[in-house]
């Protein structure tokens, strides 16, 4: 699949990379089974393309890692909802992983584009452009998504800021 000369070039490209892939693809998808299988895909994907994605790899394959978790949403969508089990477990919020959490859990209340947005702009310390090429989308789309995320997110951490 890809040339002789280019393969120490393309593991030493997943050996540095495949950690960062695989969480984006969680924040993207919530499941570190689906976040490792999307991973997976997008590396053959760029090992196919490898020709012409070695000269930006990571953002060739965020590219297809986006674009799985985009294809995940619409097939999930189209499934009628699945409900967990009830359970009465008290869930103790005082410390740093329950913020985080509780960060996580809110960020995917948000609508998929906004929560794509999110985690390339944040998590992944993308700038405006990076991100709009990793969605295929315009500077001004990611930035509108942005900041309505942010005012979500803003409204379930401190609700009592709208009645002001």
């Amino acid at each position: 699949m890809i040339a002789r000369g280019y393969q120490r070039e393309f593991e030493e490209f997943v050996r540095d990379s495949s950690d960062r892939l695989v969480r984006t693809a969680y924040l993207l998808c919530g499941d570190r089974g689906h976040a490792e299988d999307m991973t997976q895909t997008a590396l053959l994907r760029t090992a196919r393309r490898w020709r012409s994605a070695r000269t930006s790899p990571e953002a060739y394959a965020r590219r297809v890692v986006v674009n799985l978790a985009k294809d995940r949403w619409r097939a999930l969508s189209r499934r009628p909802p699945e409900t967990g089990l009830e359970v009465d477990v008290p869930i103790a919020t005082d410390g740093p992983a329950d913020a985080d959490d509780r960060l996580l859990r809110a960020v995917r209340t948000l609508p998929d584009g906004q929560q794509a947005v999110l985690v390339l702009r944040f998590f992944d310390d993308l700038s405006v452009a990076e991100t709009a090429a990793a969605l295929g989308c315009s500077d001004g789309t990611v930035k509108s998504q942005t900041a309505r995320a942010l005012e979500r997110l803003r409204s379930i951490y401190a609700p009592e800021r709208e009645h002001r």
